[in-house]
């Protein structure tokens, strides 16, 4: 929940940046890459957190070992979503983005941290595929 947060507040930022910068004598926010930059962030985002909302429901009415792989999902699509969204509000604001001025260097690191610290990918995703494989692509 936290990277989501992380992603969101990246938004919010991207939206405040491309309403107050200018570039090529018009606003980012008249810039149609911009615009989708925003738009694709705003849909990741909302993905990945009705995935999550999704799993935790699961835990509570059906326990966690019921909820394995939908908690795998949510431990692969998470971090790589927020990653996209705060590369994006970093592409948005330029040299600012890398810099101590804003959250998004430190969030960037701390998405990819979790990428690797909560399992690498590739073995969330193996476990979900296996299980996947073994209930012909079932949803339980």
């Amino acid at each position: 929940m936290r990277l989501i947060g992380c992603a969101q507040r990246a938004l919010e930022l991207m939206c405040q940046r491309a309403v107050s910068r200018t570039a090529f004598g018009k606003p980012l926010a008249e810039q149609g890459s911009v615009r989708e930059d925003i738009a694709n962030s705003f849909c990741e985002i909302a993905q990945a957190r009705l995935l999550t909302l999704q799993a935790a429901d699961k835990m509570d009415r059906e326990g966690n070992k019921a909820a394995r792989d939908l908690i795998a999902a949510a431990k692969i699509v998470v971090p790589g979503m927020a990653a996209r969204v705060i590369d994006r509000a970093v592409q948005i604001h330029g040299a600012a983005g890398v810099s101590q001025d804003t959250f998004l260097a430190r969030a960037y690191v701390y998405a990819r941290f979790i990428r690797i610290g909560d399992g690498p990918d590739q073995v969330h995703l193996a476990a979900a595929g296996k299980e996947l494989i073994k209930r012909g692509g079932a949803m339980e």
